[in-house]
């Protein structure tokens, strides 16, 4: 049998797996476990044993479950609320007036999340509540928030950069800084959108006006302070190399602390529940990386990657051809599979693709992570979509309807990156570039 005739055997395989119910973790192992069991004279149970260690005991990879004890430490506080409290003083003069404050509070508590879900429905909880009371338009909080809400895996520190920065084998830190301006460029859109719908329909934004001296807005403000310090303590120490990814995480994870201790919401069962949410997610994602660790190894010795990626040069297609292919790809993917699972599942393979075709690594990371925050917000099983559905009452037709204008503002920011790769490449290259 050709190598590219194993290639679909075992995608059927692994998608009869997943059709029947069965773990991505499992179904992963089984996948490469038949591949190698069939078609190599290789043992199986040896490069199981190898691939399941030499995943886990990763220095690198111990950043996952710290940034994500982080995340969970901040969920548990009032920081959502301190937010909107915080920057509904500033917005009031923007057409659009306090639907911008869905966009900013997603971006800055994405930054300590480091997760879609939940970031949506951390803001959700308040805003939208608090907008339906002012009489703002329903649908278009709703899609703010859907789309806004994706910005916990763009924004540093993310769950999804790492597991990328650990599967493409490329630095952490160079992930983290190429999702910066993008994420910007993001928020920039989705505000620019809610300025343009307001212009058009000024009757559906309430003409309320917050005054308040410039002193009374800095101490309405004074309780953001140490979360926006402490993400960009978290990125300079980094950039500095003052600390590794990990280091940087045990230092976020202090912070954090503090910061629940200092605002009150740090409690003997908060803590507890964090910490149990912590090892339950970290705990999934490293299974998954472990069934993909040994499905990559299955791939190795079958030479699938180097197949695939000769049949794609055999093909001679022009490289933006080849993009649209893998958008087209992950957006389809993003229907059945959360971003993780994703990552995990073709990284092995597209990456020598994007290789050969002269792509840059870091810049094809936040690529992904863009089609993982549009897969957020697509039927039928956008996470996003979900939990607004269940904060608002409505169905998912409608949270989908909703979500459309900034799907396609996700869709812009996704061709910019794409005709201008320096959006992307430009801080990492300034920050991280050796003098010579």
């Amino acid at each position: 049998m050709t190598t590219l005739g194993i290639a679909a055997v075992l995608l059927a395989l692994l998608l009869v797996l997943l059709a029947g119910g069965v773990w991505i973790a499992i179904a992963l192992g089984a996948v490469a476990w038949a591949g190698l069991q069939l078609f190599t004279n290789t043992p199986p149970e040896v490069n199981l044993f190898q691939s399941f260690w030499g995943s886990s005991a990763s220095w690198t990879l111990a950043a996952l479950p710290l940034f994500i004890w982080m995340g969970e430490i901040l969920y548990r506080t009032r920081l959502s609320e301190e937010m909107f409290e915080g920057l509904a003083p500033w917005l009031t003069w923007l057409p659009g007036r306090l639907m911008h404050v869905n966009v900013l509070a997603c971006g800055i508590f994405g930054t300590v999340s480091g997760s879609s879900a939940a970031t949506c429905a951390t803001i959700a909880k308040v805003a939208l509540p608090e907008l339906k009371k002012r009489g703002y338009d329903e649908k278009t909080c709703l899609g703010s928030l859907c789309g806004a809400g994706t910005l916990g895996i763009l924004l540093p520190p993310s769950i999804i950069m790492v597991v990328y920065a650990v599967a493409a084998e490329v630095s952490i830190l160079k992930v983290f800084l190429a999702g910066c301006l993008p994420g910007l460029v993001l928020m920039l859109l989705f505000s620019g959108y809610i300025v343009v719908w307001a212009l058009l329909n000024p009757e559906k934004t309430p003409n309320e006006v917050i005054r308040m001296s410039l002193r009374e807005k800095l101490y309405r403000s004074r309780l953001l302070i140490p979360c926006i310090l402490l993400i960009v303590f978290i990125v300079w120490v980094m950039v500095i190399g003052w600390a590794t990814a990990t280091e940087a995480a045990a230092y976020g994870v202090l912070g954090a602390l503090g910061i629940a201790w200092w605002s009150g919401g740090l409690t003997r069962e908060t803590f507890r529940l964090s910490l149990m949410g912590a090892t339950r997610l970290s705990c999934m994602v490293m299974f998954i990386l472990a069934g993909a660790s040994f499905l990559s190894s299955c791939m190795a010795f079958t030479g699938i990657p180097k197949a695939l990626a000769e049949w794609v040069a055999a093909l001679e297609p022009h490289k933006y051809t080849l993009i649209a292919v893998l958008a087209a790809i992950y957006i389809l993917l993003g229907t059945a599979l959360d971003g993780v699972s994703m990552i995990v599942l073709t990284t092995s393979v597209v990456i020598p693709m994007v290789e050969k075709a002269g792509f840059d690594l870091v810049w094809f990371g936040i690529f992904i992570v863009l089609l993982v925050e549009i897969a957020e917000v697509t039927p039928p099983l956008g996470f996003n979509m979900f939990v607004l559905q269940t904060m608002s009452g409505r169905d998912s037709n409608y949270v989908a309807y909703a979500s459309i204008p900034f799907f396609c503002m996700m869709v812009l920011c996704i061709a910019l990156i794409t005709v201008f790769p320096e959006i992307a490449t430009w801080l990492p290259d300034v920050l991280l570039s050796k003098p010579k």
